[in-house]
């Protein structure tokens, strides 16, 4: 199995950028899509970006559209999330997640492997 660990959260101002990263365990891990999803206070967990296994296909959130991009790199086994022009509420605890086939506008019960998530906190 997987195991997945999110790196690369922080606390920033509006309009600034982070990357965020998720490395994998294994060697399977090319063989997985991949999500990034993330949860504020009192909030449900909620979709942001998807990306096939092999890369070619992404799909994000209206919320982060144009602002967020999903890459990986497979031999490094790890999936990214680049945030720029970020925004007051984006701050929410970020987590990756990844199932074996991609879906568009996936949901948190599509996916059977979450890491610990990483804090984000974007102050006005």
């Amino acid at each position: 199995q997987v195991q997945l660990v999110e790196s690369g959260g922080g606390s920033v101002q509006a309009g600034d950028s982070l990357r965020l990263s998720c490395s994998g365990s294994g060697r399977t891990f090319s063989l997985y899509a991949m999500g990034w999803f993330r949860q504020a206070p009192g909030k449900e967990r909620e979709f942001v970006a998807a990306i096939s296994s092999s890369g070619g296909s992404t799909s994000y959130a209206d919320s982060v559209k144009g602002r967020f991009t999903i890459s990986r790199d497979n031999a490094k086994n790890t999936v990214y999330l680049q945030m720029n022009s970020l925004k007051p509420e984006d701050t929410a605890v970020y987590y990756c997640a990844l199932r074996r086939t991609f879906l568009v506008l996936p949901t948190p019960s599509d996916f059977q492997s979450w890491g610990q998530g990483t804090q984000v906190t974007v102050s006005s």
